[in-house]
């Protein structure tokens, strides 16, 4: 579903699109997205930042809270890292900055419909310290108290935490967490780690660790 008030932007998503396999539907704003979403379950949203009646951070929003977890691209024509960093903070899967180039963002299509029809088998508890994650109740707690996280944090925490005492490079994640297989410059793992840090460094526990040049690890002490 390609969502944006801008009818050039519209067509041309809808031409490449096709060429490249993929059926489409079109809605000009938020309202008429979720209008749309009544009779269509879309693979993949793309959805833009600037629109009237319903912004792009507001759709994306009222979708998570009705538990809406389809898979969400942003586009924006702002490099306000701020903008950016909120649109990952309330659930999109990645995002692209206006203009964009055809081939990126067809390839950044397909690594998001990758990752989220990827099955992988995940023990039912991993814990790191003060930290355990019930993959059966989808639960995260830090010292029997529990931590509210998107779900992409909770994917990105079990990850560090399955393969904890291990460096894990930026590439590995951004394969893992988000279906990123080719090389990207974005920052989107240091901004999910940074969440994750926000919400479970306390009481003494700094486990997530940055290893300069390589990637991230997670450790049961400091």
């Amino acid at each position: 579903m390609i969502v944006d008030d801008e009818p050039g932007v519209r067509a041309l998503l809808h031409d490449t699109l096709s060429i490249a396999g993929y059926e489409t539907v079109e809605a000009i704003d938020g309202m008429s997205a979720l209008t749309l979403l009544r009779t269509n379950k879309p693979a993949l949203m793309i959805i833009d930042i600037n629109m009237p009646l319903m912004d792009g951070f507001e759709l994306v929003e009222r979708l998570r809270k009705n538990n809406d977890q389809t898979p969400v691209l942003m586009l924006t024509a702002r490099e306000d890292k701020s903008d950016v960093a909120r649109g990952l903070k309330i659930g999109a899967d990645d995002y692209v900055i206006k203009p964009f180039g055809i081939e990126e963002l067809v390839l950044r299509i397909k690594a998001i419909l990758r990752r989220s029809t990827k099955s992988t088998q995940i023990p039912a508890t991993l814990t790191c310290g003060p930290i355990t994650i019930d993959n059966e109740q989808h639960l995260v707690t830090f010292s029997g108290e529990e931590v509210e996280l998107s779900p992409t944090e909770y994917r990105l925490l079990q990850i560090l935490v399955e393969k904890k005492g291990r460096v894990l490079t930026k590439k590995f994640l951004l394969e893992e967490v988000w279906g990123i297989t080719f090389e990207s410059e974005s920052t989107v793992t240091d901004t999910y780690i940074s969440y994750l840090r926000k919400k479970l460094h306390r009481d003494g526990f700094e486990g997530i660790k940055t290893i300069r040049g390589v990637g991230f690890q997670i450790q049961e002490q400091q």
